[in-house]
């Protein structure tokens, strides 16, 4: 079925897709809760989102394929879609948004999926006015956002980026790492050409503002903005790590992705993904509380520099999952309001501004003040 609501959220009974619909309350968008299971959505908007009764919104259950998800968005002018992996789920919801003249929008984090959406889609999303905007959340945006203050000095080429937050990846998050890491590889940007990370590097050692002791780190996948980044004729070079504060989860990266690998390099696609999956729900089988400001929390710092000058910029926060929610929500809204500020494959940075998104974190509380300082 179609429906009359501008705004789908795709996978809306998931921990992300919950908030996303919190937000969209909040700036009093009507918006279709979707999904496969309606009685699991039903339980998790009355269960999981504050206020939802005085929400205007819909459930409706929709299979996995193109056909039905083009007759879900035919009448909505956004889908923002939470269903991964997204290189194995999300080109079914892309077609479907582009067959359907619907803005699409994503949390993904996986590069791969991000390189598919530049070279495969970007073109026919950008003929078609329409805005392809994977990765809108609070890993890459937040710290894209400081990269973007940063580069408001001319001269800077070369971005190095890290991200932490406080917490724990959900369900889908874990499941993703592990598809991630057995499917695609890393990659970073020199001289505007992707290079990969050493596979073999392992955790490193990074020094994290606001706290003496060491941060462990990880190439999480190689993270958006290498990809962001490539064409900008701004930055040659942009390299992005992070991880969780929590030392000790950090440490079990590594061995649980290694040990997933080894026990899967044989399998056929299918089993590899069944196999992945129940890997993961023993790392997270249950989906994480409600966030606390007081312990999730996170911290974006960018080094921006260039031949003759630096600039740094950090941003504490908290809350990174409801970040995500608000900055899905802000940009569907937007959308209903007016064009972005560039169609096709865009960042959300590039699509809405940068002192835009950052001036909804701020106002909804989510991230304080940017410190930026600048040299030379």
């Amino acid at each position: 079925m179609s429906t009359t609501r501008p705004v789908v959220v795709y996978g809306a009974s998931g921990y992300t897709g919950r908030l996303i619909c919190e937000y969209l309350r909040e700036f009093g968008v009507p918006f279709v809760a979707a999904g496969r299971s309606a009685d699991k959505l039903k339980d998790s908007m009355d269960a999981h989102v504050p206020g939802i009764e005085t929400a205007d919104y819909d459930i409706v259950e929709v299979g996995h394929d193109v056909a039905a998800l083009t007759e879900l968005l035919q009448d909505a002018s956004v889908v923002c879609n939470t269903v991964g992996p997204f290189s194995k789920h999300g080109p079914a919801v892309v077609e479907a948004a582009l067959a359907a003249g619907t803005h699409y929008l994503d949390t993904t984090g996986e590069q791969d999926w991000l390189i598919t959406c530049e070279e495969r889609y970007g073109a026919d999303f950008a003929a078609a006015g329409l805005l392809l905007s994977p990765g809108i959340a609070q890993m890459y945006t937040t710290g894209e956002i400081a990269a973007e203050l940063c580069l408001e000095k001319p001269g800077l080429d070369t971005l190095d980026i890290a991200v932490f937050w406080g917490g724990s990846p959900t369900i889908a998050s874990t499941q993703t790492i592990l598809v991630n890491a057995a499917t695609s590889r890393a990659h970073y940007l020199q001289q505007n050409q992707y290079v990969e990370f050493d596979p073999t590097q392992g955790l490193v050692p990074l020094v994290v503002p606001g706290q003496h002791e060491l941060a462990l780190s990880l190439p999480w996948g190689g993270t958006s903005h290498p990809v962001w980044y490539r064409t900008d004729p701004r930055v040659a070079n942009c390299k992005a790590q992070g991880g969780v504060f929590n030392a000790a989860l950090m440490n079990g990266v590594p061995q649980i992705v290694a040990g997933a690998l080894e026990a899967t390099k044989d399998m056929s696609e299918a089993e590899r993904d069944e196999a992945l999956t129940a890997t993961a729900a023993q790392v997270m089988n249950q989906m994480p509380p409600r966030e606390n400001p007081r312990l999730n929390k996170s911290l974006d710092s960018v080094h921006a520099s260039g031949p003759l000058g630096r600039a740094h910029c950090v941003i504490h926060g908290n809350q990174n999952y409801k970040q995500t929610g608000l900055l899905q929500a802000y940009a569907a809204y937007s959308l209903l309001q007016q064009p972005p500020l560039r169609v096709g494959f865009a960042s959300g940075c590039k699509a809405f501004g940068h002192r835009a998104l950052l001036g909804q974190l701020r106002a909804f509380g989510l991230v304080a003040e940017p410190v930026l300082t600048t040299e030379g």
